[in-house]
């Protein structure tokens, strides 16, 4: 009696969804669907998607492994997978078609899996008559187009990733920071604060305590990587670090200690104090004091600048933080740390931000709200390690990057490279430019709500 309820209710059937190892029953379904159905091909509905050994097929099949329909995506352009995704040739054989909702099935699995593989863009053309099922799923409709002589509109998956880490990490700190003005005025948001009446340029960062806990070597090198950036992107040369340690018992903190410790000699950064606790939860916080006699703003970016992007790219993901944390620095020599850390001081740029956790995007949209405007970037200029997907890249701390803004000297930054991959604009938020033109948002408006610098 329980097997009647599924199809009692309007319910699926099973169904398994997953990759194709053998793309030859798929074919043919598309075939009788596009060529013998449709009549939308003459002879066949191939091309070269295809012929792309990026494109990948789910297919949906029964419990005894009859193939109910399919569908392929992958990059949608050629050249090295950028992030922008496309889906198509979506298949259901005429027997299981309607109630049964195998379509909108796979059409749920490719976009999760379009974003799983780093797609911050996934569009798909489809014939108008379906367009209605696609925007009951949450796709945005872009403009019509016409494919075979039949009318198809172009279709896009919302990916919210970036603006949902901005959200996450750094749209809390308007309201929290409201009546504050921490840094100044002209340094509102900044990576560090210049102290009143001095050269002084002060930066504080705490690390996750789970971190901590977890990883303690890699938490105490990150304490000092962290707030040398931070000096670093206003142009700061770093004088001393501060830090307050706490752990379960001394083991603990000395694990975490010597992190600190590496980091510091590697930098060249005297440890010129701190606080010690036992016998609490792990945490970990570190104070560092700059000197840079003409501080560099975060909000000094203007419509019409350039942006450049300096990053290091050596390295890999640090393990246990795949696509999240990119380690490059703790495999330079104290000399290449060093390099990287005098850029912004040598280039003076009129704008510079550290990448932080919001990422590459996240952090150019704190720039450009600091300074009182948008920004486009543009994907395929950034670069990126050949581990990294895009959407991983442009979301995860990548250990040394700096975005700058306005002219600059030419000036070397050891290791890392520069170049030039968007501008500012008009308006605000941040949009990613395309190889084809096209524009999608990544980030709808100001990122803090700390709003402009000035």
């Amino acid at each position: 009696m329980t097997d009647l309820v599924p199809a009692l209710l309007g319910a699926p059937p099973a169904m398994l969804i997953r990759e194709a190892d053998d793309v030859r029953d798929y074919a043919r379904l598309r075939s009788r669907v596009f060529v013998d159905e449709q009549r939308l091909f003459v002879r066949s509905d191939r091309d070269d998607r295809d012929d792309d050994p990026r494109t990948i097929v789910l297919e949906a099949r029964s419990p005894d492994g009859a193939l109910l329909g399919g569908v392929r995506l992958g990059p949608a352009a050629d050249g090295p997978d950028i992030g922008w995704w496309a889906g198509g040739r979506l298949a259901v054989d005429a027997g299981v078609r309607g109630a049964q909702r195998i379509g909108p099935a796979l059409i749920r699995a490719a976009c999760a899996h379009a974003e799983r593989h780093g797609a911050l863009r996934f569009d798909a053309t489809v014939q108008t008559r379906w367009q209605r099922m696609f925007e009951r799923l949450g796709w945005h409709a872009v403009r019509p187009v016409t494919v075979a002589g039949r009318p198809h509109t172009l279709m896009r998956w919302p990916i919210g990733r970036i603006a949902a880490l901005a959200a996450a990490t750094k749209a809390p700190l308007g309201g929290l920071l409201h009546g504050l003005r921490p840094g100044g005025a002209g340094f509102v948001g900044d990576d560090g604060a210049p102290v009143p009446g001095s050269d002084l340029i002060a930066a504080c960062d705490a690390i996750l305590p789970s971190m901590v806990e977890r990883d303690p070597d890699w938490a105490g090198w990150c304490a000092v990587l962290v707030n040398v950036n931070d000096l670093s992107a206003m142009g700061a040369t770093p004088v001393g670090l501060l830090n307050t340690v706490a752990g379960k018992d001394a083991a603990a903190v000395a694990k975490v200690l010597a992190g600190l410790r590496r980091a510091a000699d590697a930098y060249g950064v005297p440890i010129l104090g701190g606080h010690t606790q036992l016998g609490v939860p792990a945490a970990l916080a570190a104070t560092a004091i700059g000197r840079a006699a003409h501080p560099v703003p975060g909000g000094g970016g203007r419509p019409g600048q350039a942006v450049r992007l300096t990053v290091d790219l050596g390295g890999d993901w640090r393990p246990g933080y795949h696509g999240r944390q990119w380690d490059s620095t703790s495999r330079r020599t104290g000399e290449e740390l060093r390099a990287m850390l005098g850029y912004v001081a040598a280039a003076r740029p009129a704008a510079a931000k550290d990448v932080s956790m919001a990422g590459i995007a996240g952090t150019l949209g704190m720039l450009a709200e600091a300074s009182g405007c948008g920004a486009v970037l543009d994907v395929g200029a950034v670069p990126r390690p050949a581990g990294a997907s895009m959407g991983d890249w442009l979301t995860c701390f990548p250990g040394f990057a700096m975005l700058t803004t306005g002219s600059t000297r030419d000036t070397p930054a050891g290791p890392a490279v520069t170049v030039e991959c968007g501008v500012l604009v008009p308006g605000s938020g941040v949009r990613l430019r395309w190889p084809d033109g096209e524009l999608t948002e990544a980030v709808h408006s100001g990122v803090t709500g700390m709003g402009r610098a000035a």
